[in-house]
């Protein structure tokens, strides 16, 4: 058996663990939802199993987490380079560092409520990268064999991942507020309106949204000054209109604008929630939309 081959079966071996771990995924995802609901309860035999559940909840994700780990580094180890060079890598690997700086937030109690969502929409991306982005190994074209490749694309994986906790505070926050709309006899919403009170305090929401924005900003802003660079190594030029240079600007700007109208314009509350939200809307349009249907140097959706 030639290198190749060999290569092309630790692919196929990582992609085993991708899913592998996805199914644990699913089991922790169910077992925080369920946790919710049972921390909401007035009984303390309910709340004490709620505390339990979450216990076995976060060890199984720490466990999917592991296989996940494992899937993306045999992945970078069979295509022999850094595994981020198409729309399949990337996504392995940002949702892998999602749930990686998740798990060394946790130390921070009120992190703990949005469990649900990222482990939920970490699934949602693997789902998706492997139904729709997956593609075999390939070899990278000129302009990406670059060690700019492994600090551009590192620093941008982490904001956005950053990025990506800050909207589910957003959400958080947002649902936190709705929790006050109505005491509905309809024991659907009422049991939504008593979840929903397990929540931290809305101050405490806004207040986490907002530092994780931030350090989503100052690495968005590397990944720009980095992009630049590279650009210049790959094309003799810092910056030309291209389709992602844009989108990479336009995300940069409407997080500078939410923390302008945040610090300066007093935008607290629902207001600064939307923003991080359509911020983050942004950054999943620069992913999926502008790498799948704009054509561009920085294109690497790894489907065409």
């Amino acid at each position: 058996m030639n290198s190749f081959d060999l290569n092309l079966s630790l692919s196929r071996v990582s992609l085993v663990f991708i899913f592998a771990s996805m199914a644990v995924y699913t089991i922790a995802f169910l077992i925080f939802t369920w946790q919710l609901s049972q921390a909401s309860s007035a009984s303390k035999t309910e709340r004490a199993k709620s505390a339990m559940s979450q216990k076995w909840g976060f060890g199984l994700l720490i466990t999917a987490a592991g296989i996940h780990g494992a899937g993306v580094v045999m992945r970078g180890i069979s295509a022999g380079r850094v595994p981020w060079a198409n729309m399949y890598e990337f996504s392995i690997s940002g949702s892998f560092v999602l749930v990686l700086i998740f798990l060394l937030s946790i130390g921070v109690k009120e992190i703990r409520v949005i469990a649900a969502f990222v482990t939920g929409f970490a699934l949602l991306v693997l789902g998706s990268a492997t139904t729709i982005f997956y593609v075999q190994i390939k070899t990278l074209m000129p302009a990406l064999q670059s060690y700019w490749l492994v600090i551009h694309v590192t620093v941008a994986v982490l904001a956005t991942a950053f990025f990506n906790i800050a909207a589910a505070l957003s959400v958080a926050y947002l649902l936190r507020g709705s929790a006050k709309l109505n005491a509905s006899k309809s024991k659907p919403l009422a049991l939504v309106r008593r979840v929903l009170t397990v929540f931290p305090d809305s101050a405490t929401l806004d207040r986490l949204q907002k530092r994780f924005n931030a350090i989503g900003l100052i690495l968005w802003s590397f990944t720009l000054i980095a992009g630049a660079i590279w650009a210049q190594h790959a094309w003799h030029r810092f910056w030309g209109w291209d389709t992602k240079e844009v989108w990479t600007f336009i995300i940069w700007t409407l997080y500078a604008g939410y923390f302008h109208a945040t610090s300066t314009r007093g935008w607290t509350g629902n207001k600064a929630a939307w923003l991080s939200l359509i911020g983050f809307a942004a950054v999943i349009f620069n992913f999926t939309i502008v790498n799948l249907f704009f054509k561009g140097l920085h294109v690497y959706s790894g489907l065409k």
